[in-house]
């Protein structure tokens, strides 16, 4: 697995949007923030751009230039998505692994842009980053944890310890595996395309969502287990999965993960504040080692550095 350089203050971070256009308070908001970081955020106006018929951030071609010229211009030092919502997929066939893997930057993004984390990380051999987009920095400390950020993307020593507040063991146990996964509506729309989640044998799932009803949860868990990808698993770290509650709420999103994880032989963790949390999200380093415990004092534990 290949290391991209670690960022340090004052580098340059390239602002790009894969996916659905934004609004630009937000982005502006955003942006303040990568600043308060102590990293300088450089974009062009193709970052604006819309195509029809309107839920994507300019042409496939438009926003494929936009990450390939990021990753040639050797005064930008990491990549960073705008949002979520869709598109990303379309641009996966404009890229270059090889383009990505010699540039040696970190690419950081989570929702949509989850079918770009999984090619890089599976496909590309290259280590990415599961956090906060430009929308989500620009809620703050509420909507990111600026800790794990830094150490993931800046440090040189593993992220170590992660043990937030609220995180449930709904299967006991500890394993070790190396850290795959993202959004799972991403990972399952991979599958039977050149950019499929096709993880090793013993590696640790994350399995992260927002606003899917309890039986869409036992259909993505059922999929991923008749398409022996959850065989392959020896750990499941899930988030805390907000909207995915019945209206009536007589179903809950965790009553579902205890049921389709009961017969699973390895640790469980429910409740991880990444991606769609309503808590500061965590930025886990995608393709590293990590081991999860799953007891009193429920945590994963990033064993590995993820830049170099």
């Amino acid at each position: 697995m290949r290391k991209p350089r670690a960022l340090a203050s004052g580098d340059r971070l390239a602002v790009v949007s894969p996916a659905s256009p934004f609004k630009r308070e937000e982005f502006d908001a955003g942006i303040a923030e990568i600043t308060r970081m102590g990293f300088e955020p450089v974009y062009d106006d193709s970052v604006f751009a819309r195509a029809a018929p309107g839920y994507v951030s300019g042409a496939p071609e438009v926003r494929a230039a936009a990450i390939r010229k990021a990753l040639a211009d050797p005064r930008v030092a990491g990549i960073i998505g705008v949002r979520g919502g869709y598109g990303s997929a379309q641009v996966l066939p404009l890229l270059d692994a090889a383009e990505f893997r010699e540039a040696g930057k970190p690419f950081i993004g989570y929702s949509d842009l989850t079918a770009i984390l999984t090619w890089l990380t599976v496909k590309a051999g290259l280590t990415a980053f599961h956090g906060p987009t430009v929308d989500r920095l620009a809620m703050g400390d509420a909507g990111y944890d600026r800790r794990s950020f830094q150490a993931a993307l800046c440090g040189r020593q593993p992220l170590g310890e992660l043990a937030p507040d609220g995180v449930d063991a709904i299967r006991p146990g500890e394993a070790r595996g190396v850290l795959l996964g993202g959004t799972v509506t991403q990972l399952l729309a991979t599958l039977g395309t050149p950019y499929a989640f096709d993880p090793p044998d013993g590696y640790v799932l994350v399995f992260e969502e927002v606003g899917e009803r309890p039986y869409r949860l036992d259909r993505m868990a059922t999929q991923l287990r008749q398409a022996g990808l959850l065989g392959r698993a020896v750990a499941v770290v899930i988030g805390d999965l907000p909207g995915c509650e019945e209206p009536s709420g007589v179903v809950t999103a965790r009553a579902v993960m205890e049921h389709v994880f009961a017969g699973f032989p390895g640790p469980v963790l429910f409740g991880f504040p990444i991606g769609h949390t309503k808590s500061p999200a965590l930025t886990l380093p995608l393709g590293v080692q990590c081991r999860v415990i799953a007891d009193g004092k429920p945590r994963v534990v990033i064993e590995e550095t993820a830049v170099e």
